[in-house]
């Protein structure tokens, strides 16, 4: 049994290797790209509509919602990076499903990247909505003594981004396959399917945390709480 994608190997040559999870990770990018490509290239603002449009609208308008919930009040802004974190998460569980594949979240390599791109996200939308001077500030707020404490912040929670996904789903492939090994029937078709309900939540509450993150960094929350303290 493999802990991990990246011990399987389909080429190697001296110490480059093609494993699994580099196949999986851009098959998946590859599918999901074409896929959205299908899907949105003949909309209709028609009150007919196709079946894959009116999915299409669902998952965006859900997300949406869940962003601006969040604290960011233009959720369009932010659903090309937060949308794609779910989809991606969301999709490398579900394709589960598919005899030889295993999610590339699996690996913490690709965990570590998602991570790393949130790390990136935040104080790219940060600077982007304050400006690099009111940014920074940030870091010393409320005194300079904080500084030192708010870097470490921000490096503990990106390597908790990576663990917590990643841990989560190599447990669940795990558990899966010990019961494969040991009833290999019924029961591990059950434990497939909390399995893909639990991809889902972690790709929920992975970009979730996301927004949460870039709210912070973008001071968000600032002006409705000061609307609502007019009131």
């Amino acid at each position: 049994m493999r802990l991990s994608p990246d011990e399987m190997i389909f080429w190697q040559h001296g110490f480059l290797k093609l494993n699994g999870t580099i196949v999986f990770t851009w098959g998946l990018m590859l599918v999901l790209a074409v896929g959205s490509k299908i899907i949105t290239r003949k909309l209709s603002t028609d009150l007919k509509r196709s079946n894959w449009q009116n999915l299409l609208e669902i998952v965006v308008t859900g997300i949406e919602k869940q962003i601006e919930e969040v604290g960011l009040s233009q959720p369009q802004k932010y659903i090309g990076f937060l949308g794609t974190l779910f989809l991606f998460v969301a999709a490398a569980s579900l394709c589960t499903i598919i005899p030889g594949y295993e999610p590339p979240t699996g690996s913490l390599s690709t965990t570590v990247a998602l991570a790393l791109c949130v790390f990136v996200a935040v104080p790219f939308f940060g600077i982007e909505e304050q400006g690099v001077g009111d940014y920074l500030k940030s870091y010393v707020k409320p005194t300079v003594i904080m500084l030192p404490f708010n870097i470490i912040s921000e490096l503990s929670r990106t390597l908790a981004l990576a663990v917590r996904l990643f841990g989560n789903m190599m447990s669940g492939a795990m558990i899966i396959g010990i019961l494969i090994t040991i009833t290999p029937f019924l029961f591990p078709i059950v434990m497939t399917m909390l399995g893909l309900l639990t991809g889902m939540v972690q790709a929920y509450i992975f970009s979730i945390l996301a927004a949460v993150y870039i709210a912070a960094a973008t001071r968000a929350r600032k002006p409705k709480l000061e609307s609502e303290a007019k009131l």
